[in-house]
């Protein structure tokens, strides 16, 4: 666990870096802010202790939250290890860890007979095909997107994807709100999608 020192310094980096990135002097950081340059530099070089009341309008001028600017948890390890998980026709292998903001999965389909039943809910889809063809069908279209094409669409339109002619393999990234229709619970509890 990082100490208070630890913390401090890494927040002084992050603005620092934050600022740079964003192509911002200290005198239009400081406009943007409500404090003056001087103050922002010793921030930055540590000469001044940092305080909410410093902290707070620097990470609204630089857009982020407070959150992301302490957060100083371990990221020794970066690896993500996906395990598969199968249900029916569909295996899918999470991407990212369970707390992203995003979610992003690999999903091997294979073909089937019935048409999947068409879904809405909240959200924004997009998906791209590694290997195989698929079928979108979104509304009442019908799309076929093939080996290295992507596709993207707004999920309050009724949707469904099918392999076609094959098992194929996709990429699929989505926020919160589509995980809900994307994965779900099983009566074991298990996660399954």
């Amino acid at each position: 666990m990082a100490g208070p020192s630890d913390v401090e310094q890494v927040v002084r980096t992050r603005l620092r870096s934050l600022r740079h990135t964003l192509g911002l002097s200290l005198d239009e950081l400081a406009a943007r802010a409500n404090l003056s340059p001087s103050t922002i530099s010793r921030v930055e070089t540590g000469r001044r202790t940092i305080s909410l009341d410093i902290l707070v309008p620097l990470a609204a001028a630089l857009q982020v939250d407070l959150d992301a600017l302490l957060d100083v948890h371990d990221d020794d390890d970066v690896v993500i290890r996906p395990t598969p998980s199968t249900s029916g026709k569909r295996t899918t292998w999470m991407l990212n860890r369970p707390t992203a903001s995003t979610i992003a999965i690999k999903m091997r389909l294979e073909p089937t007979r019935r048409r999947p039943e068409p879904r809405v809910h909240p959200g924004h889809d997009w998906f791209f095909v590694l290997e195989g063809r698929v079928r979108l069908s979104l509304g009442e279209r019908d799309i076929t997107i093939d080996t290295g094409e992507a596709a993207e669409f707004a999920t309050m339109t009724p949707h469904a994807i099918a392999a076609l002619d094959g098992p194929a393999e996709l990429i699929m990234i989505f926020d919160r709100d589509g995980q809900h229709a994307h994965v779900h619970r099983d009566t074991a509890g298990r996660t399954r999608r």
